[in-house]
């Protein structure tokens, strides 16, 4: 069954607009009645502003009134609202993020300078225009622009950011670079998982060898006799 547009405002319209049941707002809405209970005591986490459904042409007079009418009936979606698409365009960037940008840019452009201003428009989601200025040097912040990795920013992931480049070094001709900036990490670790696993070995062969060691010990010592005593079963 369709649903409102936005649900929740509309579920406050109908609450302080009509005498329709909680039950039939819920259903109507895609809401528990405990959520419709909630917006009528003002006891929801945020004051909603109601939002009229018919202006918005998904209900009629007529039809909250036959629901006024009958406790029982299910209110009919007369218009559902359109689907929201998404349009073709610069990759969205939240409000917050969007201050990153240009330091996402100037890091492309001095560490990977054979990407496309289009690629790098792809990935950060920004203009040409925008793009050129940094480029230029001619960006009204210019001064405070610090080129910083767009992923670590989280203006585009890794993985994007590496098709990206490998697809613009295959075109400029360049031998495609893996990213080298932990080989020395690694290296490192295995080195000392090596060593770990060495020194292991070593206090596992020490202790074995000190239990057998042990174990002839006790054995030598049961088959000794003590001195001054002598053994009664020798004739």
């Amino acid at each position: 069954m369709a649903q409102p547009l936005m649900p929740h405002a509309t579920a406050a319209w109908l609450v302080d607009n009509t005498s329709l049941s909680f039950s039939q707002i819920a259903d109507f809405c895609g809401l528990h009645i405990l959520e419709v209970q909630a917006i009528a005591d003002d006891t929801a986490a945020t004051k909603l502003t109601g939002r009229d459904p018919i202006r918005s042409g998904e209900l009629t007079h007529e039809e909250i009134e036959r629901g006024q009418a009958d406790p029982d009936y299910e209110l009919q979606m007369i218009k559902a609202p359109d689907a929201v698409t998404r349009t073709k365009g610069p990759r969205y960037t939240p409000v917050s993020k969007r201050q990153d940008k240009p330091d996402g840019i100037a890091w492309i452009i001095r560490n990977h300078p054979e990407v496309s201003d289009g690629q790098i428009g792809k990935l950060i989601g920004t203009t040409r225009t925008t793009i050129a200025a940094i480029r230029d040097r001619s960006h009204w912040n210019m001064a405070n622009i610090q080129p910083k990795d767009p992923v670590t920013l989280g203006l585009t992931t890794q993985r994007e950011l590496d098709a990206a480049v490998a697809k613009a070094q295959k075109a400029a001709g360049m031998e495609a670079q893996g990213d080298t900036r932990f080989e020395g990490d690694r290296d490192a670790l295995i080195e000392q998982l090596r060593a770990e696993r060495e020194a292991h070995v070593r206090e596992v062969e020490a202790a074995l060898a000190a239990a057998e060691a042990e174990a002839r010990g006790e054995e030598l010592a049961s088959d000794e006799i003590v001195p001054g005593i002598k053994d009664p079963f020798k004739r």
